[in-house]
């Protein structure tokens, strides 16, 4: 059975890995995601942005002491033509969140696995899920203040969580729930079992 690596620092995926049975070890990814997007060559759509940035993530912590699947995964949320990842800071959160109340916009997750057994990289794969997010009419600046000072929503594409206390601020879902949250595990399932591994011998 392969070794998972997971070259993201993500509570919430590495929660993915957990609640679908896996186990990976976590490495920290040593990527400019603004530069890395700002020497991207093709179109700068969210599925190629998460894409490019999970690949990079996973390719950054290859070493040759890494023998099996190396993860690596990003998102970016497309919001009324725009692509919004991590705001950072509490201001630039709280100006999404009062743009977003009461609309919808598209969350996608990248998701790239290298398959680095023996020490080499035999082979990679990606692919980008997604899903629409649809928010509350019903939050004022009250709530939203309340939100952002929680900090939750600083270090997330979008500004928002599904699995925290963002998700009572969202009406609800449609696509893949676990691309909202970081990491689709049906993408996991198909890029593993690609690579000629079986995904259900890693439980």
């Amino acid at each position: 059975m392969p070794t998972l690596y997971l070259a993201s620092t993500s509570p919430a995926r590495k929660q993915i890995l957990h609640d679908l049975g896996l186990q990976a070890i976590v490495l920290a990814p040593d990527v400019d995601e603004e530069l890395a997007v700002a020497e991207m060559t093709e179109e700068r759509t969210p599925e190629a942005i998460a894409l490019h940035l999970a690949r990079l993530k996973a390719e950054s912590v290859l070493d040759p002491s890494l023998d099996g699947l190396v993860i690596g995964g990003d998102s970016v949320f497309h919001f009324e033509g725009q692509n919004y990842g991590k705001p950072l800071e509490p201001e630039i959160a709280k100006q999404r969140w009062q743009a977003m109340v009461g609309k919808h916009g598209t969350l996608f997750s990248g998701l790239w696995v290298i398959d680095h057994t023996g020490g080499t990289l035999v082979s990679a794969v990606g692919e980008v899920s997604h899903a629409s997010v649809h928010f509350a009419d019903s939050i004022d600046d009250h709530d939203i203040d309340a939100y952002v000072a929680t900090r939750e929503p600083l270090q997330v594409a979008g500004a928002f969580t599904l699995d925290a206390r963002g998700g009572a601020l969202i009406d609800r879902i449609e696509g893949d729930p676990h691309a909202v949250v970081g990491m689709s595990g049906a993408s996991l399932r198909r890029l593993i079992n690609s690579l000629g591994h079986r995904y259900s011998d890693l439980w």
